[in-house]
């Protein structure tokens, strides 16, 4: 089983990569959204909606183990590194795969503001994240939580036995994911109990 968690700021590309990395590694995706714009329209952006968005994910994650004949899946999230609660709730996901002897493959995307702001925009982030559609909206938080938070973790502070950073600022999509299959063989083809 081959299990991916793609993560990084907002509008980095993580959806994108993924649905790529998906096609290409005949995984499912899970996108962060996925969870949260269901529950959203019922609760609002509040704390409870991010409890039941979590819970839900980690329902997925169990049963996905369960069921012996799935390959895995790929999963993407914001993660805010200075943030306690953040981290934490990270090593929860992982500890459900790894404590079924499955490894996880750490990818974290990086890019510059400037780039994320233009991707924002972008007709396939709109058309799948609902939430997002409010462009104005979405900025504000992009913005805000950039100021709040550090969404990049800083050199050595990940600590993962799988993982790989890439800036994604001048390459394409199809470039990124490309270059996340050819640098992680070794995970893609050995890494991961079966």
């Amino acid at each position: 089983m081959k299990v991916i968690f793609l993560f990084g700021p907002q509008a980095v590309g993580k959806m994108t990569i993924g649905e790529i990395l998906s096609k290409d590694l005949e995984l499912p995706l899970l996108f962060n959204h996925m969870t949260l714009d269901v529950i959203a329209p019922f609760l609002g952006w509040t704390k409870k909606t991010f409890e039941l968005s979590n819970q839900l994910r980690k329902d997925i994650f169990h049963e996905v183990i369960a069921q012996k004949d799935n390959k895995g899946l790929i999963f993407t999230f914001v993660w805010a590194h200075d943030h306690k609660e953040d981290c934490e709730e990270v090593e929860r996901f992982k500890r459900i795969f790894t404590d079924s002897g499955i490894d996880v493959l750490f990818v974290e995307l990086e890019t510059t503001l400037k780039e994320r702001l233009r991707r924002n925009q972008s007709e396939n982030r709109l058309a799948k994240k609902p939430s997002k559609r409010n462009v104005k909206h979405s900025e504000e938080e992009l913005l805000t939580s950039n100021q709040k938070h550090r969404l990049n973790s800083l050199p050595g502070e990940i600590k993962e036995p799988y993982y790989y950073r890439l800036d994604v600022t001048n390459i394409s999509a199809e470039e990124a994911a490309r270059k996340i299959i050819s640098e992680n063989q070794l995970y893609l083809k050995t890494g991961c109990s079966e």
